[in-house]
């Protein structure tokens, strides 16, 4: 049986998502002003909704897919740097980190971590030579990506032969029960305890966003079917916990 083309898109059409925007010009328009709107509450958020395990489990992964000490890297969608912040650990001082994101907000806010090259953009343009880096992350943020095509051409652009890449993300649960608790605690239960943190950002907006964004989420078969279709080789999925998924792939 003939399996159906991989969507540019990285989410399904779902009524939920057209009280956000309709086309991609509005997408992006309105998905940077919700960053930068949630930029300065996004970590306090980040800290509830992982319960306090991002930052190791970030690391973890990483080490995992390969990433060392000297390595040049790219951490697409970095936002405030979660994940660009565990890359530059791993690869030390011998080692690059360049952070690519289209929100000045979330820019701003890595700023005050970190003084490594930041780039303003997004995935499907990439403003790197060809072959420039041995690693490509992303965190949590392929399901904001407009076109899968073009963003895993671009990946495999700027990756010097034999690079990786590793694309983390939160998955729909497969049990109705899982998927109620899932919604319900990021949609509800973070931006309450968010708040009452003290932070004044607007991120309440931005989880019901994240909420509607997993549940509209294309399959993760179709994932691996856009990367191995855009030339990379060794295309595999790991789960964790049932929600957490890493898309691993090398470039031949």
């Amino acid at each position: 049986m003939t399996q159906p083309p991989v969507r540019n898109a990285a989410l399904k059409a779902d009524p939920r998502l057209d009280a956000y925007f309709s086309g991609e010009v509005a997408r992006r328009q309105v998905t940077r002003e919700m960053f930068d709107r949630a930029a300065p509450g996004y970590d306090v958020a980040e800290r509830w909704t992982g319960l306090g395990t991002g930052p190791w489990y970030r690391k973890g992964v990483l080490r995992r897919c390969g990433l060392k000490e000297g390595m040049h890297v790219l951490d697409v969608a970095a936002g405030t740097g979660l994940v660009t912040v565990a890359a530059h650990e791993l690869v030390g001082p011998g080692g690059r980190v360049v952070a690519l994101d289209p929100s000045p907000g979330m820019l701003g806010e890595l700023r005050k971590k970190l003084a490594v090259e930041m780039l303003e953009g997004y995935a499907e343009d990439i403003p790197l030579p060809d072959a420039e880096v041995d690693f490509v992350s992303m965190g949590y943020a392929l399901r904001h990506v407009g076109d899968l095509d073009k963003a895993f051409a671009e990946y495999l652009r700027v990756l010097r032969p034999g690079g990786q890449v590793c694309l983390m993300e939160i998955s729909r649960p497969t049990g109705r029960f899982g998927q109620i608790l899932l919604s319900g605690y990021i949609r509800g239960i973070v931006p309450i305890l968010t708040r009452f943190a003290g932070s004044r950002a607007d991120v309440g907006r931005l989880w019901e966003y994240y909420g509607d964004t997993i549940d509209a989420a294309i399959e993760p078969a179709r994932i691996l079917d856009a990367l191995g279709a855009a030339g990379f080789c060794d295309v595999r999925c790991t789960v964790s916990m049932g929600i957490f998924r890493e898309y691993l792939a090398r470039k031949p």
